[in-house]
């Protein structure tokens, strides 16, 4: 029951008992007054009747001592007496009208008359006196008719007395017992109103509002403290203050969903800048090498809780191969086939999950039948894919991550870019920096590493041979047969340069159809090797264009060691002064650069 009614009900019965109690204490008090009425009327006839009686008996003496003395004092002072009768009368008569029975006025009408009767026989009395009739006189007042009728007014008057007496207690006893009735009910009244109060104070206050309001006001000190951990109030009764903490639990869940969301915001934020901050350090950065060191740093991070790894697309073999990885993820292999991911395969996150059926990726070391919490995200740049991003451990933050999903495709998308700009910018450094004809590298390469390369060769005591090669009449090629069977020519001799190019070696097309091959780590007797096995493979080549032989193709080639010739800054033009001399002795030969300790030797053709 709500408050209110039990508020309405409690002060309409509280109202409904003070009329009552106040209405039996007006009976009470009316009753109180009737029996102060009834015994104030009773002294008053009384009273009245006691002086009726006196006087009756007064105006007796005063007659009898007038007839006795003939002393005309007593004849004045009995008149006087008569005079104070009539009042005396008149008050009984008037007090007997308002209060007495008809009975008792029958009585009091009685005593009125003898009072009358003994006046008369009074006035007969002192008329025969004065007329000189003394025994006359004398019968008159002292015969014994005259003593019974002063005998029967005296037992008139205690009759009337008795009367009024007998009826007065009665009235008073009914009156006390009516007051009494109405008292005990007032009481009774007033002994409700004050257990109704004490208890509505007690099991409605004290119980149903106060404790609640208590408690409620703890939890809500706490919650202006943004302390949320206190459980909220579980009131089952149905009334305002229920209603109150209904809201108060609302507001509690709504301040909690507030928080989680500021958190969530906080935590998005953070994760936001930290991709941010990952996405200006990939884009800064110069090789795979620097991007892979970046992302093994930045992923943890965003990814707070979760292992993972980082694949590569190997393009000669077509399998994904690990870069990097984090936090020790169990599942997942160190290298498979790109058909090994269906993220790969459908180009978009995969993820398999217990909650969320689907079909986990083969690459994924797993028991028959177990579908551990991953998932793929596919490192797409340029509509090809780079590599991909391989989380686990989803299930200890399930809610996180799926928040954070966004986060995730996001964090994938700018790997994705950030490789894919790499791989761009050495695609085009590569075209900056490679011969389009022979696919060697160019003049712009040679002049960023010579320096580098002679240096290390240099410093380090390391030797270094530089061969510069020309091609042996290369004009009358392009004179005879046309420039594109010259760029024929420059192709396979390119070919043959990148065939004979070891792995530390580097090739470059000098100039025209000039060549330079730069050799750290060999000495000046296997450079000459080298280069005789250059120039016999160009010597052996057959070439036609369009139809027609091109002949027989030969080059010169000079070589210059370091530091047996000269120190790494002059191996160029000392290379390039032997590939002179090389052409001056009759071409297609190898010449040695010349200094104070070799002399020079050449191989004919």
């Amino acid at each position: 029951m709500r408050l209110e009614v039990i508020t309405n009900w409690a002060y309409g019965i509280t109202v409904a008992l003070t009329i009552v109690s106040g209405t039996a204490m007006l009976c009470a008090s009316s009753a109180q007054r009737e029996e102060r009425t009834a015994r104030e009327t009773r002294h008053d006839l009384e009273q009245a009747n006691h002086v009726l009686t006196d006087e009756v008996y007064m105006l007796t003496n005063r007659a009898r001592e007038y007839v006795s003395t003939g002393d005309p004092a007593y004849l004045t002072m009995y008149r006087a007496e008569l005079e104070n009768l009539k009042p005396a009368e008149d008050r009984l008569g008037s007090t007997a009208a308002k209060g007495t029975t008809a009975d008792e006025r029958r009585i009091l009408t009685e005593a009125f008359n003898l009072a009358d009767a003994l006046q008369d026989e009074q006035a007969e009395a002192i008329s025969a006196y004065q007329e000189g009739d003394l025994d006359e006189a004398r019968q008159w007042l002292f015969g014994p008719e005259y003593e019974r009728e002063l005998d029967r007014l005296r037992a008139v008057a205690e009759r009337f007395a008795d009367n009024v007496d007998q009826r007065t207690r009665e009235l008073v006893r009914d009156t006390e017992r009516t007051a009494r009735f109405w008292r005990i009910i007032s009481e009774i009244a007033v002994g409700v109103t004050a257990l109704l109060f004490l208890c509505v104070l007690y099991f409605v206050f004290k119980r149903r509002v106060l404790h609640p309001v208590v408690k409620l006001s703890d939890v809500l000190r706490r919650m202006t403290r943004q302390d949320y951990s206190s459980q909220p109030l579980e009131i089952p009764q149905i009334d305002e203050i229920g209603d109150m903490a209904h809201a108060v639990t609302l507001f509690r869940e709504n301040a909690l969903e507030r928080q989680r969301l500021e958190q969530e915001r906080d935590r998005d934020r953070t994760s936001r800048e930290l991709i941010s901050r990952m996405t200006q350090r990939m884009q800064g950065s110069d090789n795979v090498a620097d991007v892979v060191d970046i992302i093994r740093r930045f992923v943890p991070r965003v990814a707070m809780g979760l292992a993972g790894r980082l694949y590569l697309l190997d393009r000669n073999r077509n399998v994904m191969v690990e870069t990097c990885q984090w936090e020790a993820p169990k599942y997942s292999t160190h290298e498979f086939s790109t058909l090994a991911c269906w993220a790969l395969r459908r180009g978009m996150p995969h993820h398999p999950s217990s909650e969320n059926v689907d079909v986990p990726c083969p690459h994924l070391d797993i028991a028959e039948g177990e579908t551990p919490d991953t998932i793929c995200l596919p490192l797409i740049g340029q509509r090809e894919v780079i590599g991909l991003l391989y989380l686990e451990g989803l299930e200890d933050l399930s809610d996180d991550c799926a928040q954070q999903g966004h986060l995730l495709a996001m964090l994938a998308e700018n790997i994705g870019l950030a490789l894919a700009n790499l791989k761009l910018r050495e695609d085009l450094r590569e075209m900056a920096m490679a011969d389009s004809l022979t696919g060697l590298a160019n003049r712009r390469q040679l002049d960023l590493v010579l320096q580098k390369q002679l240096g290390r060769g240099g410093h380090n005591d390391e030797p270094i041979s530089v061969l510069m090669a020309d091609v042996d009449h290369f004009k009358r090629i392009n004179d005879t047969f046309g420039h594109d069977a010259g760029d024929a020519v420059l192709r396979e001799v390119g070919a043959v340069l990148r065939d004979a190019t070891r792995k530390s070696d580097l090739s470059f097309r000098y100039g025209g159809e000039e060549f330079l091959m730069m050799l750290p780590g060999t000495d000046l007797p296997t450079a000459i090797e080298r280069a005789e096995e250059v120039r016999t493979r160009i010597e052996d080549l057959t070439l036609s264009f369009n139809g027609h032989s091109l002949g027989s193709i030969s080059i010169s080639i000079g070589i210059a060691n370091s530091p047996l010739h000269s120190s790494f800054e002059g191996l160029v033009p000392l290379a390039d002064t032997a590939l002179l001399r090389a052409k001056s002795l009759g071409r297609n030969r190898v010449e040695i650069a010349e200094n104070r300790r070799t002399r020079r030797t050449g191989s004919a053709a």
